[in-house]
């Protein structure tokens, strides 16, 4: 079975929680910097990365440490903003990252996700920038996207800022800010398959008749049932920022983000996809092995502060605190084993298919500041830019597993059940963690004009982490350090077409155990990446070719007494190339997607993870038909791929997406998306041994309102 401390949102899925915390906040006066006010002096292209899109008019660099553009940049780095999240109804992240050139998203269960990029996990988030240092690449719940302008996805190491992570992408999550010195509002309203209901809200203004205090609130809600049987959810959200003019170059930024989410009979791990002759099983689409009384409730609630201070001749300083609360209590039903042909529900003793039920509560509280100082500076007669700061982060985690006393009773086959289990008194054996963790970084950079078509980019990370704790019997104890550099070239070959070449590297201390209870060394991480960018009036295209390494990559070797996983750390190097393009093929028509191909090998030359897809194929396109009529299209296709034991395959297949937006007048639209038209089935992923099919047609109807 799977490694039940790995299934249970513990410290080992903890420290690797996925994205900020998304979230919200109360409608109370809130708000955020505005997309008209002066932008920051350039700095480096590293790590945060700000870029404009030209496929998205509407993104912005308000309150960003960099001001590059696609070319500037030596990186591969995709940009969807506002535009492209209203066209396409990207509500939520995993369906807005769905959309990224060369990005996986892993959905192992209903309310757990993964997201890889080249290959490997991606572990690097940020929100406005700033890095969150003990994520690790599990979404639990459903990230709403309401709170933010745009999300910007930057492959390859990144570890100038980051310090540590996975050398495959790192998401940044930019917020929305309040851009409106005047009232500026708008709304929506979604009607969807499966009871979808959602509604929108979004207001900016002016606090003061100079405009020096502006806020702005967001809100949504939405509740669903599902494809799956008895499964459904809800979640909420709530975002406000408050931004103040202070003294002549200073600004003040405050905000709280909140978001809540409840499962209605989650599944805790999925179908198990072998029966006990090794043959595959092949399930209805509905099917689920989430118990009836089962829930999985995630609350996330943001608090930051930022100021920034104009220094003069283009320096800045900007000093930001935020503190994260984290709490995910749940009663959860896991089946295992391997289903005996044959079996009827009324054989529910002879199944093959025994329970694992267990209550967690989980609570986690993140602390990080980060200051730093940028400008320009001129050296042998040309102009260049400086970059420097510190980042620390702590981190404290406190778990509880309970589990049940009837672990090993018989489940009946899960097709066609109803979900029908004996409700177990939680407790018979605990486990748990109390782990205190806490990363200091220093960081400097600097962008050299080199020559009239050469920019150099020089960076350095000295980064500390320090654990202290137990978790589910590990001693997490240990002490590591690392310092880390950063180059990249951009060589302008004309006016539109530059040539680049970056190398750089992480390390990321991790939670997974070899046999005898000792956590692996860490991961070591480095990605070299060259390629040519184009930027034509209003279209942006790129092509790169990579090699990312990873060194001690945890690899399931064994499973302990007690169902427990231990790993061993392998070596494993990813190649491949990128195609992208993005913007305006012509006035009334927008393209943006890409082509990602790999191969992905271990330390003996093997195949290794072969639940990632080798070719993958992102495209999405609107064109605008009539003054008032726009069309658009998705596309999401990758090849084949295996589960770690090869016997389940899935071959490959193509998901399209269709929708429409009429414009009844500048306040009022009506948007009609039909996903997955051609209701394509397919399992979600297979990254673990068990799996669920993701979702067939669904139909959603939006009305919007803005003022």
């Amino acid at each position: 079975m799977k490694n039940k401390k790995a299934l249970v949102p513990s410290l080992a899925c903890v420290a690797r929680l996925a994205a900020p915390s998304v979230a919200l906040a109360a409608a109370t006066a809130l708000a955020q910097p505005a997309p008209g006010d002066d932008p920051p002096a350039n700095t480096l292209p590293v790590v945060r990365v700000q870029a404009q899109s030209a496929s998205d008019e509407k993104s912005s660099s308000a309150a960003t440490r960099l001001e590059l553009t696609l070319r500037e940049t030596p990186q591969s780095i995709t940009v969807v903003g506002a535009q492209q999240i209203r066209d396409f109804g990207l509500t939520d992240i995993n369906t807005l990252l769905d959309h990224v050139p060369g990005v996986l998203v892993e959905r192992v269960e209903t309310d757990r996700t993964y997201f890889s990029a080249r290959g490997f996990d991606v572990t690097n988030f940020q929100v406005d920038g700033l890095g969150l240092p003990f994520a690790n690449g599990a979404q639990w719940g459903a990230l709403d996207t309401a709170a933010f302008e745009r999300v910007e996805v930057l492959r390859g190491a990144t570890g100038l800022l980051a310090g540590t992570g996975n050398p495959s992408a790192t998401v940044n999550f930019v917020r929305k800010r309040a851009a409106a010195r005047t009232l500026a509002a708008s709304g929506g309203l979604t009607l969807g398959s499966w009871n979808q209901r959602r509604v929108e809200a979004d207001v900016a203004s002016a606090l003061t008749a100079d405009g020096s205090l502006r806020a702005r609130a967001v809100l949504a809600d939405e509740d669903k049932d599902s494809w799956l049987d008895r499964y459904g959810q809800h979640r909420s959200l709530a975002y406000g920022v408050l931004e103040a003019d202070l003294a002549r170059g200073s600004l003040l930024t405050l905000g709280v983000n909140a978001q809540r989410s409840k499962a209605r009979s989650p599944m805790w791990g999925a179908l198990p996809l072998v029966d006990s002759t090794g043959r595959r099983i092949d399930y209805p689409r509905n099917t689920s092995s989430g118990a009836d009384w089962a829930w999985w409730t995630n609350r996330d609630t943001e608090v930051f502060a930022e100021l920034t201070q104009d220094l003069g001749q283009g320096w800045q300083a900007r000093a930001t605190l935020t503190r994260r609360s984290r709490s995910t209590p749940s009663e959860l039903f896991y089946v295992y084993g391997a289903p005996k042909p044959g079996s009827t529900p009324g054989n529910t003793p002879d199944s093959g298919l025994f329970a694992y039920p267990s209550a967690f509560d989980g609570h986690y509280v993140d602390t990080v500041a980060d200051v730093f100082v940028s400008g320009p500076f001129t050296l042998l007669g040309r102009r260049h830019q400086l970059m420097a700061g510190l980042d620390a982060g702590r981190q404290t985690l406190d778990e509880l597993s309970r589990y049940a006393a009837n672990i090993g009773a018989p489940v009946p086959p899960l097709a066609g059940w109803d979900g029908r289990f004996p409700k177990p008194a939680f407790g018979a054996t605990t486990d748990g963690s109390d782990v205190t963790r806490r990363r200091d970084s220093a960081y400097a950079a600097a962008q050299l004009d080199a020559g009239d078509a050469l920019k150099l980019v020089l960076g350095l990370n000295a980064t500390r982490v320090r654990n202290a704790g137990r978790s589910y019997g590990v001693d997490q104890a240990a002490r590591h350090g690392a310092i880390k550099p950063y180059l990249g070239a951009v060589l302008d070959l004309s006016a539109t077409y530059s040539a680049y070449a970056s190398y750089a590297s992480v390390f990321n201390p991790q939670l997974e155990a070899d046999r005898d209870h000792r956590t692996l060394d860490p991961l070591e991480g480095s990605n070299l990446e060259a390629g040519l960018k184009a930027a034509w009036d209003g279209l942006d295209a790129s092509a790169a070719v990579f090699r990312t390494r990873q060194r001690n990559v945890p690899s399931a070797a064994g499973q302990r007494p007690d169902f427990s996983t231990y790993y061993e750390g392998i070596i494993a190097t990813s190649t491949g190339y990128e195609l992208e393009v993005s913007g305006r093929l012509a006035a009334d028509w927008t393209l943006a997607g890409g082509w990602t191909q790999l191969r992905l090998k271990g330390s003996r030359g093997d195949d290794v993870n072969r639940y990632v897809p080798r070719r993958v194929l992102r495209l999405s396109s609107t064109w605008r038909a009539l003054p008032r009529l726009k069309l658009g299209a998705a596309l999401r296709w990758q090849s084949d791929i295996a589960d770690a034991s090869g016997a389940v395959r899935q071959a490959s297949y193509a998901v399209v997406d269709l929708n429409a937006n009429y414009e009844f007048n500048r306040q009022w639209n009506v948007g009609l998306a039909v996903a997955n038209v051609a209701d394509r089935s397919y399992l979600a992923s297979l990254k673990w041994d068990q799996a669920y099919y993701a979702a067939p047609r669904s139909l959603t109807a939006t009305l919007s309102w803005a003022y």
